[in-house]
This record gives structure tokens, sequence and C-alpha cells, in this order.
């Protein structure tokens, strides 16, 4: 169970010090070791989450504690990914869905299909070299290479891998890229439908 409360006599030097809860109830010990990714050592008067264990002796102490600040920033991330993921999967499932449509009634060649499922294969396996390469300190795949298989059709695959290796959906940069290169993908796709683009001649002339 998670309690909010207030630190009291904090020893900055010692890195102790005690939590009040608020509304009243169980007095409990601090220690700075007890804090999981804190942004910045606590003061006396922060107000922490936390939860309640006992120590050998039966004292109570203070574990799993975050200040609020880094509480609420934590949980407005995850809310922020959550509501990502579902924009995400409403995006994936919608555009399938017309491709496949299309497919079927023969607006577009089957080859199109193809090709973007290949292509989001091949991105998928990429991105996750990329992850692996960043986490061992290796040779890593340029970002540049990652955008040209999103604009030439990969960027489906593109999407799933960020959500699956949480890879590069925090670089505000990057994915800005990544989304201008979704929509000239889906624009040359949408001249194709209308027959303005001739992807059988492009094929035969490959």
């Amino acid at each position: 169970m998670k309690y909010q409360g207030r630190i009291k006599q904090w020893d900055d030097v010692k890195g102790f010090g005690f939590v009040e809860p608020n509304g009243g109830g169980i007095r409990a010990f601090v220690h700075i070791k007890a804090f999981k990714q804190r942004s910045r050592r606590p003061i006396n008067g922060d107000i922490i989450i936390y939860e309640i264990e006992k120590d050998k002796q039966g004292s109570h102490r203070a574990h799993n504690i975050s200040l609020l600040k880094d509480y609420k920033a934590k949980r407005s991330s995850a809310n922020k990914h959550t509501s990502q993921t579902k924009r995400n999967v409403i995006l994936l499932s919608f555009f399938c869905s017309v491709l496949a449509l299309l497919t079927l009634s023969g607006q577009l060649p089957v080859v199109v299909s193809i090709v973007y499922g290949a292509l989001s294969l091949v991105t998928v396996l990429f991105y996750g070299i990329d992850k692996f390469a960043a986490k061992n300190n290796m040779w890593r795949i340029s970002e540049a290479k990652l955008h040209l298989l999103s604009l030439t059709g990969g960027w489906p695959g593109a999407l799933i891998a960020q959500q699956l290796f949480k890879h590069k959906r925090s670089k505000s940069a990057f994915m800005s890229v990544y989304w201008i290169t979704v929509v000239v993908n889906l624009i040359v796709l949408g001249l194709i439908v209308f027959e303005v683009v001739d992807v059988q001649a492009i094929m035969i002339e490959i």
C-alpha cells in the first residue's frame, strides 16, 4: 500500500530522517538508499510517496520511496505512453484494413502490400539491432537508414518496433522526422491508388 507523507527531522549528512503520513498514522524511518530514481536529494519538509515495511527489530521503515514531483512525472510519462500506444494501435489497424480493402478490390496491386509487409519486417529487425547496439555500446544503425526504411514503406514496422523495444520514441527530433516520412509515404500511396503513379511500370523498370 502506498502512502503520502512529509519528511521530518531529515539529516542530509547521515542520509536519514522520518516520515509522517498525511492525515496521521504510522511514523516510519526514511533512509536515502530507499529512494528510487530521485531527481535530487531529499530535504526536510519534502512530500514523498512510499510503502512501509518492518525491519528485524519490528520498527517501521519506508521503502520504494519517490519524491512527489518525481512520482507525478513518472505517472504522467506512463499515461502519455499508454495514450500513444492506443493511438498507434488504432492507426495501424486502420491502415492495414484500408490496405487490405484496396488490394482485394483491385485498386491497389498486390505487390504494394507485399512491399509494406517485407519492409516492415526488415525495419523491426533494424530497430531491434540498433536497440541492442545502444545497450552494448556497439556500432549503431544510422537514423537516416531507419528513416529511409520508413519512407519506402517500413513505417508500420517502425511504429511497432518503437513500442516493442521502447526505442527512439522519446526523441522528439527523431519522431518529428519519422512522422514526416509517414505522411510522404501515404501521399505516394494515394497517388498510386488514384493511378497518378504507375507502380507496375516502376517495378518492370527496376
